[in-house]
């Protein structure tokens, strides 16, 4: 290799701004990093050294010039950090020059900061590659004018070429795992902070309205003047973990999987569409401090749905059901309430009472005629006007009474309910 120094023919000159696929060797299947590094003259150190700082200043400047988004910063505490960045790459590109073989763990971490830093400026780490790649044209160009000063040769020149990009792929890739690492426990302390929330929503008692407030505020939650609970579980084996916006509060992974929702969010619209695979009830309409009950009311529809009370739709909704959660709410009482109000039947065989149930029931529901009894049970008007002197017989004067009436149709609706529970 020709030594640093020795004179080249004006032909094989280096001229700034020449671009640099001209100069680099024809591509080749694979170069590996220490080959790069290996080929290049050590005492290339010695050169480069004394014009480190100068090369940093340059960078910067470029930098100021080239990104808007840092130059509004570089003036700050964050210009320190970046400037002090530029500095130890430049200082630990010539290091590499002198000892390729050196250890680079510790020359890594200032790079690694570099891409937290971008997460907590809550900035995009393109822009830390774009300032990457500005300071490898600015130490391209220097190196290209200090190699026509210094007479270098051009296989040296591409090989510092080589060695530029080289080590620009080297820190961005560490800037991408320390924006990765950080960007993993900022998600993973958001995430916990908007289970938090959810907890505190859905605790009993609730929360007050301004911790909730300020604990959605940490947890990037925009507070909704009127939410829904959502019940979830799997139909089977199948089912696909939904992915929701910022606007869903989640807990998928529980034992009984929830969600809490804006009422008013696109996604009420759309959540068969996101929930493949699982049952979903969603709630009623409630403010945020009542949550828990829009959830408890959800998971109770669920139930009814499992015990074939309730069709088992894509969404059920639960104000569609309300009047059925309301006599199932407390089964022992609503049995209770059947076994006295509807006493008469008690010595009746189970096909009497069921005749009879339906018969009374279409009666108190429609208090029409034999005839409109009739069609609506399809039976003959006979057979009604039959049931009916039966009915009056067990009953006597309680049928005209009307809170025996209003008990009668409802332990007679609960009853219908909980005799067809699978």
């Amino acid at each position: 290799m020709t030594e640093p120094g020795t004179r080249r023919t004006p032909s094989t000159a280096v001229h700034t701004g020449t671009r640099l696929d001209g100069l680099l060797p024809p591509p080749r299947k694979h170069v590996s990093s220490t080959r790069i590094w290996s080929t290049l003259p050590r005492e290339l150190a010695s050169l480069f050294r004394p014009r480190a700082a100068e090369v940093a200043v340059a960078v910067v400047h470029e930098i100021r010039r080239s990104i808007p988004e840092y130059a509004r910063l570089l003036d700050g505490p964050f210009g320190q950090v970046v400037t002090g960045g530029v500095e130890q790459a430049v200082t630990q590109f010539i290091d590499r020059l002198a000892d390729p073989t050196a250890p680079r763990e510790d020359r890594a971490k200032v790079f690694r900061h570099l891409g937290r830093l971008e997460v907590a400026q809550g900035r995009s780490v393109d822009t830390l590659q774009s300032a990457y790649r500005i300071g490898a044209r600015v130490a391209w160009r220097r190196i290209a004018e200090f190699g026509q000063a210094v007479n270098l040769p051009v296989v040296t020149i591409c090989q510092l070429a080589e060695a530029v990009f080289d080590y620009i792929d080297e820190i961005s890739v560490l800037s991408l795992e320390g924006y990765a690492a950080a960007q993993a426990r900022a998600a993973g302390a958001l995430e916990r902070r908007r289970r938090r929330l959810l907890e505190m929503i859905l605790a009993e008692p609730p929360a007050s309205p301004q911790t909730l407030a300020d604990l959605a505020i940490t947890a990037s939650w925009p507070v909704p003047e009127y939410v829904v609970a959502v019940a979830l579980e799997h139909r089977n084996s199948e089912y696909e973990m939904p992915t929701f916006d910022d606007g869903v509060l989640e807990d998928l992974e529980a034992a009984e999987p929830c969600l809490v929702l804006d009422a008013s969010s696109q996604h009420m619209r759309t959540l068969h569409e996101q929930l493949p695979g699982w049952r979903v009830a969603v709630g009623p309409r409630v403010r945020l401090t009542e949550a828990r009950t829009s959830l408890r009311l959800a998971r109770q529809t669920l139930t009814l749905v499992r015990r074939g009370l309730v069709d088992d739709t894509p969404i059920v909704w639960t104000n569609e059901h309300l009047a059925t959660l309301w006599l199932l709410t407390d089964e022992f009482l609503a049995r209770e309430l059947a076994e006295r109000t509807l006493s008469p039947f008690a010595d009746l065989t189970v096909k009497q009472r069921a005749r009879l149930g339906e018969t009374l029931l279409a009666w108190l529901e429609t208090s029409g005629s034999a005839p409109e009894i009739a069609g609506r049970l399809k039976v003959h008007p006979q057979t009604v006007r039959y049931r009916l002197h039966q009915l009056e017989a067990l009953f006597g004067d309680r049928l005209n009474d009307p809170d025996d009436r209003f008990h009668m149709e409802i332990s007679l609706r609960a009853m219908h309910f909980l005799d067809n529970a699978e």
